[in-house]
């Protein structure tokens, strides 16, 4: 992708005519001015984490790390289907359970924790950080609403209980608002169309998708939103890690079949150095 070598309100212009919502084309501007500002490159898309205000590593206050590649992760809905995927080898797994029932959430959590007991599996919570300290699980994910209802108290307290954090992206404003809190891994999406959530941008694809593994170099990178089968390889390509589904394994007549021919292909399509 290229813009045309203007000044800055012409390239947010032309960011916006993309399709990119003006959040993240602002974002983008900015970053090409600094590029050229740092370069004189006016025609390569900007990429460069510095360019972006994204801090150098390694960093003092970032979460405890995780696998660079976290392969097959699974979001599942209660804690019966995170044993389940436990035992069948999915190595990550998040526990997405909706209730308004505090004591339920609770006690689904203790149940997810103890039921991936005895299996290599990572269990990340999603969205209830202080059951997921109580109980002691390895993580816990937040959206981005979650993450601004955050206080910076809350914040070290899930670093402090060791818990690593994930946090989700939809485009490039929301990519550096988790930078800020340097989580432990970045999940990006819808990378294709979803039915499960309704979101702020449209679809990312796989070439923007490409763009943004490139700016997060430095982080773990989950891949989710529509990723089924046949469009493993091509997210794959992109440079990312992870990948994340849901109705792939969810939905599926034997989600154990399909968690092992998923991870399969997640295995052969990483290089060498991606390969835990």
């Amino acid at each position: 992708m290229a813009l045309p070598t203007t000044d800055e309100a012409e390239r947010l212009s032309a960011c916006l005519q993309l399709g990119f919502i003006p959040a993240d084309a602002a974002c983008i501007a900015q970053a090409w001015q600094a590029q050229i500002a740092r370069t004189g490159n006016t025609t390569d898309w900007p990429d460069s984490p510095e360019d972006f205000g994204l801090r150098p590593w390694p960093r003092p206050d970032a979460f405890p790390p995780c696998p660079r590649q976290l392969g097959l992760y699974a979001v599942l809905p209660d804690a019966t289907w995170v044993g389940r995927m436990a035992r069948a080898g999915v190595p990550t797994v998040q526990l997405r359970f909706k209730s308004d029932d505090p004591e339920a959430i609770a006690r689904e959590i203790k149940a997810a924790v103890a039921a991936v007991q005895g299996t290599p599996a990572l269990l990340f919570i999603n969205d209830h950080w202080q059951a997921a300290v109580q109980a002691g699980a390895y993580g816990v994910h937040l959206g981005q609403e979650d993450l601004d209802l955050l206080e910076p108290i809350d914040l070290d307290a899930i670093r402090t209980a060791g818990l690593r954090l994930g946090v989700s992206t939809h485009g490039y404003a929301e990519m550096l608002r988790a930078d800020h809190v340097s989580p432990s891994y970045i999940a990006l999406g819808a990378v294709f169309p979803t039915t499960l959530k309704k979101m702020a941008t449209a679809p990312q694809g796989t070439a923007r998708l490409a763009a943004y593994a490139r700016l997060l170099r430095d982080y773990p990178l989950v891949a989710i939103g529509g990723i089924d089968a046949e469009r493993l390889p091509d997210v794959l390509a992109s440079g990312v890690g992870s990948i994340g589904v849901v109705r792939a394994l969810t939905a599926a007549p034997d989600p154990e079949q399909a968690a092992a021919a998923l991870g399969a292909t997640i295995q052969k399509f990483l290089t060498p150095a991606q390969k835990p």
